[in-house]
Parts: structure tokens; sequence; C-alpha cells
């Protein structure tokens, strides 16, 4: 890979950025930012990477561009690279959903331009370069999406990259991708800004200082809840079939356990606590986290 074009440089852009750099990944590394406030930042911290006023110079100088800018951007950026792309460069994307992704790329993207669209599953409820890591993606996986035009070539060249980058890569449709992480991801993020909107309903309705006194429960809940607003709306729009399935699925489940409360059912509680308990085991058995105690923290 000669040059890399990263457009957007908040926090899993300048993560790449780091990490492009400390492993010599490409011999150049352009970076896009229309926001004044992380172009400022990155300056600051002596971010490498070259910083370029047009796209038109980032495109045209670049093998491989990687879309890091909320999913509601990507319309208007494929229209303005059109002018200028070339066939021979690649395209990819670190977006959390895909289907209508899939559908914008075809749509506007110029025929003849490859882009393989592409999820690294990490991340941080903070955003912008102030925060990027160079190994938050180690032994984190990636998930690169194979269509019917996808050619073995760009496959091979793309999932080289992420190795590189330290990712574990595994290869998925656009339809089980969305579906998968409606649950896992999607969903999850949905609840805890809900239920942090339901604690601030019920501080506000009953006049007690409830934060105050917010357990751990609340507290983890409210760490994902920071997460940025633009991109967790663009994904619940983008994947809001899916979301929409899970959320039944949710209120389903949270029914029953309404049921069994309500009615002293100690049995079937007590087989839904013990069943859901092993999800934490398993977790850990696959090593996607620590085996201590309140995620390892002091």
């Amino acid at each position: 890979m000669k040059n890399i074009l990263i457009i957007g440089c908040g926090l899993l852009g300048s993560s790449l950025l780091r990490r492009i750099s400390k492993k010599k990944i490409a011999k150049k590394i352009f970076i896009y930012e229309k926001s004044k406030s992380n172009i400022a930042k990155i300056k600051k911290l002596k971010l490498p990477g070259i910083i370029v006023k047009s796209l038109k110079d980032g495109v045209l100088n670049s093998d491989l561009i990687i879309f890091c800018t909320p999913m509601s951007e990507y319309k208007k950026l494929i229209i303005k690279i059109n002018n200028f792309i070339s066939s021979k460069t690649l395209i990819t994307d670190i977006g959390s959903s895909k289907i209508e992704t899939s559908k914008i790329i075809k749509k506007f993207l110029k025929k003849g331009i490859h882009w393989i669209q592409s999820h690294p599953i990490t991340g941080s409820e903070v955003s912008g370069p102030e925060h990027g890591k160079d190994n938050i993606f180690d032994n984190k996986w990636c998930i690169i999406i194979k269509e019917k035009n996808t050619t073995k070539s760009n496959l091979n060249i793309l999932s080289k990259f992420w190795k590189k980058v330290g990712s574990k890569v595994v290869i998925m449709t656009v339809e089980k991708h969305d579906k998968i992480f409606s649950i896992t991801s999607h969903l999850p993020h949905l609840i805890a800004y809900n239920l942090v909107k339901s604690a601030q309903d019920f501080e506000k309705k009953q006049s007690y200082p409830l934060m105050k006194f917010s357990a751990g429960g609340l507290r983890d809940f409210s760490r994902i809840a920071a997460s940025n607003e633009i991109m967790w709306r663009d994904i619940f729009f983008n994947n809001k079939n899916n979301i929409s399935k899970a959320i039944d699925l949710f209120i389903k489940n949270l029914n029953e356990f309404k049921k069994d409360i309500n009615a002293r059912n100690n049995k079937s509680i007590l087989k839904k606590l013990i069943k859901t308990k092993k999800v934490r085991s398993k977790i850990i058995r696959l090593k996607q986290d620590i085996d201590k105690p309140d995620f390892g923290r002091n």
C-alpha cells in the first residue's frame, strides 16, 4: 500500500492514523477533516500524516480511501469524489450498519469504482482525535462485507490491511452483519440511552437526587449512553428494520420478567437468571473480555 487517505479523523480515524504510521503500512497518509476543532487538535498532538485542504488532492494521490465519518456524510462525500476518483483506488469505511450504506454506494458511487465495506468492532464512548490509540484494533474483530461484485484480489488486499492494523478478520454478507449487530451492539446502546432517559424522567418526577446515588448498573449504562449522538442516530436509522425486531424481542422478554416478578414465580425467574448469567462466562471464554471482576477497574 503506497498512500492512504483517511476521511474524518475522530476517535477511530486518528487511531487508524496512529497505527498505520507506527506499523509503516503506507508511505504517505493523507487526512481530510472538515472540523476546524479536530484539525487544531491533530496539529497540537503532532499526529503523523498530511492534512489536505482539498478532498481532490487526497483522492488523486491515494491507493486506499477509508471513510471514518458518520454514515449520514457518505452520500455527499461520494458525489464529491466521483469527479476525480480512479478505478485503481480501493475504498472502505468503518460504519456500524451496512444494508442502507450498501444501497447508497450502489446508487451514487461512479460505476467501475471498488468499495468494500469494513466494520472494525472497537471504539469508546469518547470521540475526537485526542482519544485515539494505536492499539485500539489489536485482536478485535473486523468484519469485511462481501457482495456479488466484490473481487477476490480486492478482498485479499483489504484483509491484509486490517490484519496489519492488528484486527482479526471475518467475512460476511450485509444481511448477516446487520442482523448480528442489531442484537450485540445496536440494541444494547438503545437500551442504555433509554435507561438513562428513564432515570432522568424518574428523577424529575420524584424530585429525588437520583444521580447522586447511582449504583454500578446505572453507572455502566451511562458510559454507553455518553457515546456520540450523531453516529448512533445514523446507526439506528440505517438498521431500523433489524433494530425494530430486536426491540420487539426485548419487550417480549421484559414482559415475561414482569409477569414472573408480579406472580413471584420463583422457579421461572431463577431459571432465566441462571441461564443468562452463563453468557458472561462464554464471552470471557471467547476472549471478548477479560476475566476480572468489574471489567478490571480499580
